[in-house]
């Protein structure tokens, strides 16, 4: 099944890895904050397959938010 939160998820995901490996010191720390945003891109999928669009877009902002906070510290 492909939908549009499938390839917002995987793009936000894939934006989320090039980001660290080019504007990080690539610490080991850093990338455990980002597997935490990593999971929000998941579990937002998962709920968009079910049908919650409104929690789902709400945990991609968050996700967004929070990698974009943690790659500029």
């Amino acid at each position: 099944m492909v939908t549009l939160f499938d390839v917002l998820t995987v793009a936000c995901f894939a934006g989320m890895v090039i980001a660290f490996f080019y504007w990080t010191d690539r610490a080991p720390r850093k990338l455990a904050h980002l597997l935490l945003s990593g999971a929000l891109f998941a579990v937002a999928n998962q709920l968009a397959n079910v049908g919650s669009m409104l929690f789902a877009s709400i945990l991609i902002v968050a996700g967004i938010g929070y990698s974009v906070l943690i790659i500029r510290s």
